[in-house]
């Protein structure tokens, strides 16, 4: 039934060409861009690094329920999507034997950061419709974001158009239980701009054990005070139920697929949590020359998780502070920009365990037994940093600065009564250096040369008896890159990056038990690629345009100096992440308002363990959207959308767990299936006025 309704609407939008009046041109350069994450505004052309920006279009040529087919198009970018609440992004490299989650990595919104103070990060559970762009910035070359190791993630929420209003309901469906529904709106005038949403996301998943509900309610806004200040706000509160099938073995991934994990299924493990997400902006023009912005943020979570080995029930509450002063001036007459600030978090984490019960009443599910564990954390993080900007000649921009970071965790076993146990990981600098270079209008080279860390998690730091490893230390990462950035002409822009990323002090995390992991420093490791992109607008004419694009990365990643044990992985690949991505596409859009977006994505095969003895098989991954937009009584603006992901119905792992051991003549369950072919298809009326 649902085939059938995908096919008269993708036959009702194509027929819709045929009355398609004069084609509205395309002039906007990406390049040209003025980013917003870095405290200097600078255009994309002209930044010494590699920084991609994901605009609105851009994430609306998905199915908008999760990121992963929009980052996976980001060369050096991995986003691996084990279910709807467990993934992990990467990137070039970086993070990649992280076992489930997001590491190494600093993300934000609206400036307010979504990365823990241990350098966890998550994603996953903020509402696609209100976010209006994405800049990731590769590598550490952001000193003003502190230890993002891999690169820095920053969303920036929707903004309404001057002096507009609307109000929008939406509802997208599909296969495997999908449904997504939304009400949103927003209003705008020369003093406030103002947005709120609300969403409700269900599914019961491809596989066993995999229901997954999500309500989200977003409001966000600015308001203008003077002529020369601001205040921004931000409120996200988010409730996730969701549970988990885990990862299978091989024999299951090629057979079973749709099967959760034996354990797992029995005791119906699942997530669940309440989440907010609070922040208060202040901006104010001290001068012609001084610009002063703060901001202040809080993160409140109550999470509990029931799995098969134990129940955690965790809190957690985080505060912290933001604020960059810039100064702009002409020196040696030439334009020059200076920012200093700095970031601070202060972060409580609290967890109990519990045992559970749930093979003593079969098919009941997870049954809460006695606590046997109850743990304090205190987390604390600084970051300081300064950033110069200068123009050395018409033609040659450098961009500078040096960033002192601190962390420290306190631990308090409450259980054992046990004193607190202070570390920190001593003074972090982290210094940078770029340089580019306009060839000509539209043409730059780039190079720069920069410092990166990663400290570890309160995790990796605890030997088996629970006592810190004091001889552990942060990851400390030199980065090398060299680029150029082109446009050719109107209809075709280029962009080529080759980098090479030394890693030291490189931490393993060495599983014990099965929830159990140690952290060890075990030598070093080189990560060198190459990066590129190219969009060429093929046909421009008066009904239509017809833009492909092709983007990859062609990966060197491996262990230089790598002993764990009795083990010597010198020389071997780096594990969980592929030696090669490539996308290729195709994007139509008419007048009339019917669009066609294709997206074929090609992923090499990807080392499972450190011994380099098992790797997943090369896959790729062909998805389809199509829209029809259109107006009824001049305010009612209507969109009709269908689509298909994983048109070719390849079987594939979508996320793997690097390093996993088996534990008695059980065989390591490295895999999460992806889905097969499923389809999607809705609509959206919005009332619209001005």
């Amino acid at each position: 039934m649902f085939k059938n309704f995908l096919f008269t609407l993708l036959l009702l939008v194509i027929t819709g060409v045929a009355v398609c009046a004069q084609g509205k041109k395309d002039t906007i350069v990406l390049s040209q861009v003025v980013l917003k994450g870095p405290p200097i505004k600078n255009a994309l052309q002209n930044t010494a690094s590699s920084i991609s920006v994901i605009t609105e279009a851009d994430l609306n040529k998905s199915d908008g329920i999760v990121l992963t087919p929009v980052l996976n198009k980001i060369p050096g970018v991995t986003m691996q999507q084990g279910a709807l609440n467990t993934n992990r992004i990467t990137i070039r490299g970086i993070g990649a034997r992280s076992q489930y989650g997001t590491t190494k990595i600093k993300a934000y919104f609206d400036g307010i950061p979504l990365t823990s103070a241990e350098g966890e990060t998550t994603i996953d559970d903020i509402d696609l419709a209100a976010i209006e762009r994405i800049e990731i910035t590769k590598g550490p070359n952001s000193t003003s974001f502190g230890s993002g190791l891999g690169g820095v993630i920053q969303l920036f929420s929707r903004e309404i158009p001057s002096l507009e209003s609307f109000g929008k309901s939406s509802l997208t469906s599909g296969s495997f239980g999908l449904l997504q529904q939304r009400l949103s709106a927003g209003y705008s005038n020369a003093k406030y701009n103002l947005y709120s949403s609300y969403t409700d996301l269900q599914s019961e998943g491809f596989r066993d054990n995999s229901s997954y509900n999500r309500k989200s309610f977003n409001f966000h806004g600015r308001q203008k005070i003077t002529a020369h200040s601001s205040l921004s706000f931000l409120g996200i509160f988010t409730k996730l139920k969701a549970f988990i099938p885990s990862s299978l073995n091989e024999t299951d991934l090629e057979n079973n697929p749709q099967n959760a994990a034996t354990t797992w299924a029995a005791a119906k493990g699942y997530e669940s949590f309440d989440k907010f997400m609070l922040g208060l902006g202040y901006s104010h023009q001290l001068s012609e020359k001084w610009v002063l912005q703060t901001s202040v943020f809080a993160n409140l979570k109550d999470a509990y998780e029931p799995r098969p080995f134990d129940i955690l029930d965790e809190n957690t509450s985080s505060f912290g502070f933001r604020a960059n002063v810039n100064y702009k001036e002409q020196l040696f007459s030439r334009p020059f920009e200076l920012s200093f600030g700095t970031e601070l978090l202060s972060e409580n984490y609290q967890y109990s365990l519990f045992e559970n019960e749930y093979q003593s009443q079969p098919g009941q599910g997870s049954i809460e037994g006695d606590k046997f564990s109850d743990i304090r954390q205190n987390r604390k993080y600084a970051n300081y940093f300064l950033q110069m900007e200068i123009w050395l000649l018409s033609s040659l921009h450098l961009e500078t600065g040096i960033a002192f970071n601190t962390t420290k965790y306190t631990l308090n076993d409450v259980f054992e009564n046990t004193p607190e146990n202070p570390f920190t990981f001593g003074e972090v600098w982290s210094p940078r250096l770029g340089l580019s270079y306009k060839v000509s209008p539209g043409k730059n080279l780039f190079a720069s040369v920069s410092k990166g860390f990663s400290v570890p998690s309160v995790a990796e730091t605890l030997t088996p008896e629970g006592q810190i490893n004091t001889n552990l230390k942060p990851e400390i990462g030199w980065n090398y890159e060299v680029g150029f950035k082109g446009n050719w002409s109107a209809k075709l822009y280029t962009e080529v990056t080759l980098y090479s990323t030394q890693i030291k002090n490189l931490l393993v995390a060495r599983r014990t038990a099965d929830d159990q992991y140690v952290g060890i420093n075990a030598g070093s490791s080189s990560h060198s690629g190459l990066e590129f992109i190219i969009n060429y607008k093929l046909y421009d004419g008066q009904h239509f345009q017809l833009t492909p694009y092709v983007s990859g990365a062609v990966n060197t990643f491996e262990f230089k100096d790598f002993v764990d044990g009795d083990a010597d992985y010198s020389g071997n690949e780096l594990t969980g992440v592929p030696d090669e991505q490539y996308n290729f596409g195709v994007d139509v859009n008419t007048r009339c308002g019917w669009s066609l977006n294709s997206s074929f994505r090609m992923t090499g095969k990807i080392p499972l363990n450190d011994a380099n003895t098992k790797y997943t098989e090369r896959y790729s991954l062909l998805d389809v959207k199509t829209a029809y937009v259109f107006t009824i009584l001049k305010h009612l603006k209507t969109e009709l959308h269908a689509g298909v992901n994983n048109a070719l119905d390849a079987k594939y792992a979508a996320s793997i767990v690097p390093n996993m051991v088996a534990f008695g003549n059980a065989a390591p369950r490295y895999f999460y299936p992806g889905n097969p072919v499923n389809y999607y298809g809705g609509f959206s009326v919005a009332y619209v006025f001005r």
